[in-house]
């Protein structure tokens, strides 16, 4: 999965404008080029709905556009900020869905987030990718969030924790301990690694 990291020295520039807080359409397109990629597969990770997450997405940087006057680099860094709005728009598309009482689903979403397939590989990855979705659905909300938040958005550690309000060492845990029920999952449900 392709990684999209910011300009070096993009969230310090934050700092010498303070006193122009407004964001500049320039400003905007380097945030935007930035971390539009990031932000879209972690929304893809986390909801089974592809148009629903493209509107989400931009819900995000419409936020970014109206909220980047509280930004403040010195309670978080930029990359913190901006995916506890994604975050939030996620929660808020989930509480929206329980007001409909749709069901969520994670059968389709790494189609969603990684390039369509060949035929040929498409009926190889369909075996896998149900594999890895059932036991994905098997997890808490919070282990799957935070396996969203590190393999989808590319988050460290210590801004996953920064974000939920734990420690880096917890996330880390967290994160093992998922990663071994996935693989006990998988184990039991008969995949074969490559």
């Amino acid at each position: 999965m392709e990684i999209v990291q910011a300009p070096a020295g993009f969230c310090q520039s934050q700092q010498s404008d303070t006193q122009d807080r407004l964001l500049s359409s320039e400003r905007f397109t380097q945030i935007y080029d930035a971390y539009y990629t990031r932000v879209y597969k972690y929304i893809c990770y986390r909801i089974n709905n592809h148009h629903a997450a493209e509107e989400i997405c931009s819900h995000v940087f419409e936020m970014v556009i109206s909220k980047y006057s509280s930004f403040s680099p010195e309670k978080s860094n930029f990359e913190v900020w901006l995916f506890a709005i994604a975050r939030n728009a996620v929660t808020d598309y989930f509480r929206s869905l329980k007001k409909k009482r749709a069901v969520f689903s994670l059968d389709s979403i790494l189609d969603m987030v990684l390039a369509k397939p060949s035929p040929e590989e498409w009926v190889i990855q369909g075996d896998d990718n149900h594999a890895l979705f059932t036991a994905l659905a098997k997890l808490s909300d919070k282990e799957r969030n935070i396996i969203a938040m590190k393999f989808a958005a590319g988050l460290k550690n210590s801004e996953i924790a920064a974000l939920l309000g734990v420690s880096g060492s917890n996330i880390g845990v967290v994160l093992h301990r998922s990663l071994k029920k996935l693989q006990k999952e998988l184990d039991q449900g008969g995949f074969l690694y490559d």
